[in-house]
């Protein structure tokens, strides 16, 4: 019988290894959406997105006011994404910058 583990338990480094190696392999957009299909649930998702969409309007200089009005995301999300985006590991910068 394999042992659950409990969901508040952080994946180990050789599982987040291999998620971010299962990434890389992917070279089309249609490969993506089916890992992430398959990983996520729509929520989840959807999520990513929208952080992903705030991202990209905050390196526009739209302020969260706008963001908040516009897509109905929540200050605290908004200013995560800000943070990360500023001081993060440079994951958001790297994808604005590679659609520019």
């Amino acid at each position: 019988m394999v042992a659950k583990r409990a969901f508040t338990k952080r994946a180990s480094d050789l599982e987040l290894q291999r998620l971010y190696r299962a990434f890389a392999t992917l070279d089309d957009p249609a490969e993506v959406k089916a890992l992430m299909d398959d990983l996520c649930t729509i929520r989840e998702v959807d999520e990513m997105a929208q952080r992903l969409d705030v991202a990209f309007r905050l390196d526009a200089g739209e302020s969260y006011t706008a963001i908040q009005e516009q897509t109905g995301i929540s200050a605290a999300t908004i200013a995560r994404v800000s943070k990360c985006l500023n001081y993060g590991a440079q994951g958001y910068r790297r994808v604005i910058d590679g659609e520019q």
